[in-house]
């Protein structure tokens, strides 16, 4: 995943850090020096290790580090940050979890036939029920003051081994838990090379995508896909608004959480947006030059984007052309309504991908690929729904389609094409949908 804080001061204290371990040969240099760096490089291999820089309330630098895991068998270490799980009752439910599987071990050796399958089923249960155990202990802290379980980001999902244990989460964790604000990270790899040789010895690395990617979005509040000193693109969750509306109840939204995370970046960053029940790509500027380079690439029709939508029922043609005009419905708001004569035209190429089942029911839907050649408000929702355009609405669709309040609504802007304000290249991001 794209390391979602800037990594330049970071970087900076992983060197003097690397240079500490060098020099002194152990992890607690700042205290006893028992606690020796001869671990990494013998049987064990090497380990992450990072650095996060933040600043605290009166805006003092404070500079937080951290190894992934275990270090020899030690859950802490002075000077180090301490992990996510209490320890101790991580090391209690993982004893009495492996004495337990130790048994069904045994018992399965001693068995055979339909005997032995039924244990090895057993064995595979009690194994998964320990790790959820284990996991129900993780307990993060997020940039919003509020804190998130485990379950609660990965659901019924049993979340890889070792998920928490990184180094990102649990200086983040650290941060957030000690009212800390975080404004550069870095992580490198220190000792003898994995066995694929994927991890080098003092190479930087960015985090994690199986584990890391799905911590740091929720604990940081965004979904960051990628990030310079200019741009930020973002992957906008349904029912999340892109910018702020109207109300207190309406504030918190993708811009306010970059400038939450970003307090330096533009009061106003955003270039474009989403509905709020739709998700997928955004990006928004850092600077006001960014900004209004971006901003002319959108009126100019220069930034090429792409969504796919399941639509209800089976739509009978391949690929087609739409040109419809919508106006706002004052009677009947938030909606849109086709008027010819006062609307505002709007333009969407469409190519139906396949037909398949859908739901609880198996309903038969189209997934379909719109490319939007305007902008128009709902455009897509109702194109798809409208008797004039496809006559098939976007399933989860409240407004024009059956979709209740409760549902989701299944449009994702998934790809998201334009030139980079500052460098002048072609950036091109893709990214599928969870449906």
């Amino acid at each position: 995943m794209t390391n979602p804080l800037p990594t330049e001061k970071a970087r900076h204290y992983c060197l003097q850090l690397q240079h500490d371990l060098d020099t002194h040969g152990s992890l607690d240099f700042e205290g006893q020096g028992l606690v020796g760096t001869d671990y990494l490089f013998g049987s064990a291999l090497g380990q992450m290790f990072g650095v996060l820089v933040c600043c605290d309330s009166d805006g003092k630098e404070v500079v937080l580090k951290a190894f992934s895991g275990q270090y020899d068998g030690l859950w802490e270490i002075e000077g180090w940050v301490p992990p996510v799980v209490d320890a101790a009752e991580f090391e209690r439910i993982a004893a009495d979890g492996a004495q337990a599987v130790a048994v069904l071990s045994q018992a399965i050796a001693q068995a055979s036939g339909e005997v032995a399958e039924t244990v090895r089923n057993r064995r595979k249960e009690r194994s998964q029920a320990i790790q959820r155990e284990l996991f129900g202990h993780y307990t993060f802290h997020c940039i919003d003051g509020s804190t998130v379980s485990m379950e609660a980001i990965f659901g019924n999902r049993i979340p890889p081994t070792g998920t928490g244990d990184c180094c990102a989460p649990k200086l983040l964790n650290h941060a957030f838990k000690t009212g800390l604000h975080p404004f550069s990270m870095a992580e490198f790899y220190y000792g003898a090379s994995n066995k694929s040789n994927s991890r080098i010895h003092k190479q930087f690395y960015e985090p994690c995508d199986e584990r890391c990617k799905p911590l740091l979005g929720a604990m940081l509040g965004l979904d960051i896909v990628y990030r310079d000193d200019s741009i930020i693109v973002v992957n906008k969750p349904a029912g999340l608004l892109s910018v702020p509306g109207r109300g207190e109840d309406k504030q918190d939204c993708i811009v306010a959480r970059v400038k939450r995370l970003f307090p330096d970046c533009l009061e106003q960053p955003s270039v474009h947006r989403l509905d709020m029940d739709t998700s997928g790509l955004l990006v928004l500027a850092f600077t006001q030059e960014a900004h209004r380079d971006l901003s002319i690439q959108f009126i100019k029709r220069q930034v090429h984007k792409r969504y796919l939508a399941l639509l209800e029922g089976v739509v009978p043609k391949d690929l087609g052309h739409i040109e419809l005009a919508f106006r706002y419905d004052p009677d009947n708001r938030p909606r849109q309504k086709y008027d010819p004569v006062l609307g505002k035209w709007g333009t969407t190429v469409w190519q139906k991908i396949r037909v398949e089942p859908f739901g609880e029911d198996k309903a038969l839907v189209t997934r379909v690929q719109f490319e939007p050649l305007t902008g128009r408000t709902h455009q897509l929702r109702l194109h798809s729904a409208h008797a004039k355009g496809l006559g098939h609405p976007i399933v989860g669709d409240r407004l024009y389609g059956s979709g209740s309040e409760t549902s989701r609504l299944m449009l994702h802007a998934y790809t998201l094409q334009f030139t980079h304000p500052t460098t002048g290249q072609t950036m091109q991001f893709t990214l599928d949908p969870d449906f």
